[in-house]
């Protein structure tokens, strides 16, 4: 009896361990840092965790006292939302695998069992959750905070900030819960503030046909993609999986373990939930997950093809003629996607490799610099802010998720707030060339 009480014990406490391992202390899966565009803002700025409207002013360092805020930019994702319909297909599909066709009795394949119930629906499409519905009413007040001489109550009384978005509902969503944000803060009642849709420039990717037939409805434009869906590193992952979950491993394609990887990122994006699905998956199977839709992005929206930046040069214009011709607008608010910002940084050209991601590199690109992890969880924000330095002339900084960037090229000793003028000669080809009527005329477009 004891020998069998001991040994109870021990099987307890493993499981016990097995689960703290899969976690952090605040009960984080050690894998959602590698999420892809399905992440949390939170994994990219931890302190938020703590203290969701936290900022940290000295990471603005403008270069003399004397400098004086004059213009925000901000280009914003939309906040944490639902699986398309898509992928919830896929997910019902894996869940049915598991439901009719398990035969393990893994730790792992009873709690997904027993535990849970698939409760995504089609009808879920990409809306708007709770939580970003907050990412998006936290950033307004962080930003406040961050530019408060800009993000006022004055200038938004004043009708200087503007406000844009797509024309998709998570986006409209995203707007309206950003101008909450800012007029829960100030307890304004007395008046409502309209934003413009746009989606000439706010989804200019499917304005531009040329990127629309040669690449987004091209398959031979990802063909690295497919190689690596095909390649020795995903089918170990699929093999894990089917073991795990005690099903044949023929039945788990790749869409399949992408589903299984989406749920574990969904339940925890969405409810905050570290859900059975993330233990079919340990640190090395995330990278593999991490890079596959990493490959994808780098063909389809990144370096891979010019297009897919060059199909941004209509918001890259837009930008640069918001920033320095309109200073009667103080701040410009945009919220879009992820396929809003992943070419327009591409055309901007951070984030840049030695090296293009492919199918046969996933060893030598533990390191690379495109890792959409880290550049584009949900609320991700691109922020241009104008200074001026009086003697010290008019200077531009850049930053991504509320981080200073340095421009690519700029290397003087105040790169990371350069003089305007600098960034305007640093990217004078794409000013004179880069605009819609020559993308047309070019056939670029």
């Amino acid at each position: 009896m004891k020998m069998a009480f001991l040994f109870y014990c021990f099987i307890i406490l493993c499981c016990v361990d097995h689960r703290a391992t899969l976690e952090d202390d605040q009960g984080v899966p050690l894998i959602a840092k590698y999420f892809n565009t399905k992440g949390r803002y939170e994994e990219v700025n931890p302190h938020l965790r703590r203290d969701a409207l936290a900022v940290n002013r000295s990471v603005l360092q403008p270069p003399s006292p004397q400098c004086r805020e004059i213009h925000l930019t901000a280009i914003v994702r939309h906040g944490t939302r639902y699986p398309t319909a898509r992928n919830v297909k896929e997910m019902q599909q894996l869940h049915s695998v598991v439901l009719n066709n398990s035969t393990g009795e893994s730790s792992r394949l009873r709690e997904i069992l027993s535990q849970w119930t698939m409760w995504y629906t089609e009808d879920m499409d990409g809306r708007l959750v709770q939580k970003g519905v907050e990412d998006l009413k936290h950033l307004a007040v962080r930003l406040s905070k961050l530019f408060p001489s800009l993000v006022s109550e004055e200038k938004l009384r004043g009708g200087l900030i503007r406000f844009m978005s797509s024309s998709k509902h998570r986006c409209v969503n995203s707007t309206l819960s950003f101008k909450e944000g800012l007029t829960e803060m100030w307890a304004i009642r007395d008046v409502e503030f309209g934003h413009e849709v746009n989606d000439a420039l706010m989804r200019f990717f499917d304005q531009c046909t040329r990127f629309v037939q040669e690449v987004d409805g091209n398959r031979s434009a990802v063909i690295e993609v497919q190689k690596f869906k095909q390649g020795p590193e995903i089918v170990r992952v699929r093999e894990k999986i089917a073991e795990r979950l005690g099903v044949p491993s023929s039945f788990i394609t790749h869409d399949l373990a992408e589903a299984a990887f989406l749920l574990c990122s969904y339940e925890f994006a969405v409810k905050a939930v570290n859900s059975p699905w993330c233990q079919l998956f340990d640190e090395e199977d995330a990278k593999v997950m991490e890079y596959a839709s990493d490959l994808r992005e780098f063909w389809k929206r990144g370096y891979g093809h010019a297009i897919n930046s060059r199909s941004s040069c209509i918001l890259f214009h837009d930008l640069f003629r918001d920033i320095f011709n309109n200073l009667s607008e103080a701040v410009t608010v945009q919220i879009g996607h992820a396929d809003t910002l992943l070419p327009l940084l591409t055309l901007l050209g951070f984030f840049k490799d030695t090296a293009p991601l492919t199918s046969t590199n996933f060893a030598s690109q533990t390191q690379r610099s495109f890792r959409t992890s880290h550049m584009m969880p949900y609320a991700a924000n691109f922020l241009l802010v104008l200074y001026d330095c009086g003697e010290g002339g008019i200077r531009l900084q850049p930053l991504l998720n509320e981080k200073p960037l340095t421009f690519p090229g700029l290397t003087d000793q105040q790169a990371s707030i350069p003089l305007y003028e600098d960034v305007r000669q640093h990217y004078r080809d794409l000013l004179n060339g880069c605009d819609a009527e020559t993308e047309r005329r070019q056939n670029s477009c």
